[in-house]
């Protein structure tokens, strides 16, 4: 299936989206986003996950987000934003107009060879752009067996460090490891949230999610337990 797609079928799991999903550490705020920065970008802003973190740093935040849907959910979660209709390739705003930009488990739905300079456009001389990745911690053995199941009907690999090129600098990356906290309703939204898992049809849908809640079981998982999560960052400085 086309990478299109997968990409236009969020809008359709919005709300498990936002149930499902983990927020952002503030710790990978703070090194993606300089502290002199004032008004910064949430690219792909979805149902707000990085937005909320944006906003509580103290951040102007203009976020931008193709989906209806998932703009619903973010005028609810994080209505001080400027919250715009818009994609990697195509930004409603003017250039050299924001600080930093950033994109949080969405630049590998862009097109970079068109989104590399459309971020150069509107950044500031100076300013950064940095593209985060929530990773679930794969060295926790119910975790690797989660995304055995999970995977059983497709695999998306994803570059966590891609190349930028183009006017930026050589970018640099880090990671933080933390756990969020869910239970299993949650733990069932993230799975249903996944856009290779919202395109199965129902009764491959369902088979996986017993699959999920028997893998729980197996691995004595109670109501409320921790994922390990690794968010991989990567950040440029426009020259």
């Amino acid at each position: 299936m086309s990478s299109d797609l997968h990409a236009a079928s969020f809008g359709s799991a919005a709300a498990a989206y936002e149930r499902g999903r983990p927020p952002y550490p503030a710790e990978a705020v703070a090194w993606a986003v300089p502290s002199q920065a004032r008004r910064v970008l949430d690219l792909g802003a979805g149902t707000g996950k990085l937005t909320r973190a944006l906003l509580a740093a103290g951040f102007h935040v203009d976020a931008v987000e193709p989906s209806p849907e998932m703009r619903d959910q973010l005028a609810v979660s994080a209505g001080q934003a400027s919250i715009f209709e818009g994609t990697g390739e195509n930004v409603p705003l003017p250039d050299a107009s924001v600080d930093a930009v950033v994109c949080a488990q969405a630049w590998h739905w862009v097109d970079p060879a068109r989104a590399v300079p459309e971020m150069a456009r509107v950044l500031r001389p100076g300013g950064t752009l940095a593209l985060i990745w929530n990773i679930r911690d794969h060295t926790e053995p119910w975790v690797a067996a989660l995304d055995d199941v999970l995977h059983r009907h497709t695999r998306q690999e994803i570059d966590t460090a891609p190349p930028i090129g183009g006017p930026f600098s050589e970018p640099e990356h880090t990671e933080f490891r933390w756990r969020h906290t869910l239970n299993r309703t949650e733990l069932l939204d993230m799975v249903t949230s996944r856009s290779y898992v919202i395109l199965l049809s129902e009764t491959d849908r369902q088979a996986l999610l017993d699959g999920v809640l028997a893998l729980a079981d197996s691995h004595g998982l109670g109501d409320e337990f921790d994922l390990p999560y690794v968010t991989r960052c990567t950040r440029a400085r426009l020259r």
